[in-house]
């Protein structure tokens, strides 16, 4: 399960990529009031700050719904090619998201969110 466990730190941690991106190279950043900041972005820093609110969002059932398919017992193989194919949807979407490409971000993101269900669903019946 590590190929799954390493999964859920990248998941975790994608959040923060999208933010580094919106901040990315930009003087005018305010730390002292970043929200206020971020609220005044317009094209691909806007489009990386949704992305970051839709990576956390995205992120709580992904963790749970793995860790209920692996205390379940659902297999290893499984369980690890989900994540990964869930973490690589969720790349693609940062991707697609901060270049503009709205169908192939709706797209990957019903990849990632499929995974999750299929997650979820497995956890259940193994349950």
């Amino acid at each position: 399960m590590t190929i799954a466990y390493l999964c859920l730190l990248i998941a975790g941690l994608l959040p923060l990529v999208a933010t580094g991106v919106a901040k990315n190279g930009f003087k005018g950043y305010d730390n002292h009031n970043p929200r206020a900041w971020l609220a005044q972005q317009t094209g691909y820093r806007a489009r990386a700050i949704a992305a970051e609110a839709n990576s956390l969002e995205a992120f709580p059932f992904f963790a749970a719904s793995l860790l209920a398919a692996i205390q379940t017992g659902v297999g290893a193989n499984t369980v690890n090619a989900l994540a990964l194919v869930f973490v690589l949807a969720r790349l693609a979407y940062l991707y697609a998201y901060v270049s503009d490409r709205a169908s192939l971000r709706s797209a990957v993101w019903a990849v990632g969110y499929a995974c999750v269900i299929a997650l979820g669903v497995l956890a259940v019946r193994a349950a």
